[in-house]
């Protein structure tokens, strides 16, 4: 995954992570068939020197479940880092393709072992590269006939990019899909209209951009929990 944070931020609030730790444990208990490989996926990323940029189970189980209730077969995702988001779609849903994209060759590395001990290697397509270059390929696969069209696109990757990502992933949905931009609020400062931080900048592009695109409609919901206080850009595109 592509993102960084220039700024450090405020403490999270710890009764935030309390409430997703107790919640999730009675939603996804350890007995579900997928958990221990997530917490495990988590570990590795870890153990090799990932940043903690992956989403919270919470998120992770959201967008799969999503997914399973919008009938999604194939995602696109543009920033893996470990892979964890990407395992979490696959493994909850098992018809579902997801095919990711990732920029940094280490990352690359990890999410792809994480895949294999998920055993999910014929359902995940790792693509290492820019993610304008490589979601253009993609696109001219699409258009070609040679990949079908993606009825889910989450983008998680370098914030500046963040526009560009959302236009060139619109062409290659379904009507009715989804496009959701992660980490566009950022601890708030997205209405700090003083802070020019590429990322801060990026973010507040995309939620502006996509609020005027015909054929779009937006939200933005904020979010509190063990991953801090953000927000993602939920879009359909009709």
């Amino acid at each position: 995954m592509f993102n960084t944070r220039a700024k450090t931020y405020q403490a999270d609030n710890p009764k935030w992570t309390a409430v997703d730790d107790f919640a999730f444990s009675q939603s996804h208990p350890a007995s579900r068939a997928n958990a221990q490989i997530l917490k495990d996926i988590l570990s590795t990323s870890t153990a090799k020197g990932l940043p903690s940029y992956a989403l919270s189970p919470a998120q992770g189980k959201f967008i799969a479940l999503h997914c399973r209730v919008a009938g999604v077969t194939h995602v696109l995702e543009v920033g893996t880092l470990g892979g964890y988001s990407a395992i979490w779609m696959a493994s909850e849903n098992p018809k579902l393709q997801v095919t990711t994209i990732e920029y940094n060759l280490e990352h690359v590395k990890v999410a792809k072992e994480n895949i294999k001990n998920a055993g999910l290697e014929d359902r995940i397509e790792v693509l290492e590269g820019s993610g304008v270059d490589v979601l253009t390929q993609v696109r001219e696969q699409v258009f070609a006939g040679a990949r079908p069209l993606f009825g889910f696109v989450f983008i998680d990757a370098d914030k500046v990019n963040n526009w560009r990502y959302f236009q060139l992933a619109r062409e290659m949905v379904k009507p009715n899909s989804v496009i959701c931009v992660d980490n566009v609020v950022r601890d708030g400062q997205v209405v700090d209209f003083a802070d020019l931080d590429p990322s801060v900048k990026g973010s507040r592009q995309v939620i502006r951009r996509a609020g005027k695109e015909p054929g779009v409609d937006s939200v933005v919901l904020q979010t509190v929990g063990e991953k801090g206080y953000d927000g993602w850009l939920w879009a359909v595109v009709s």
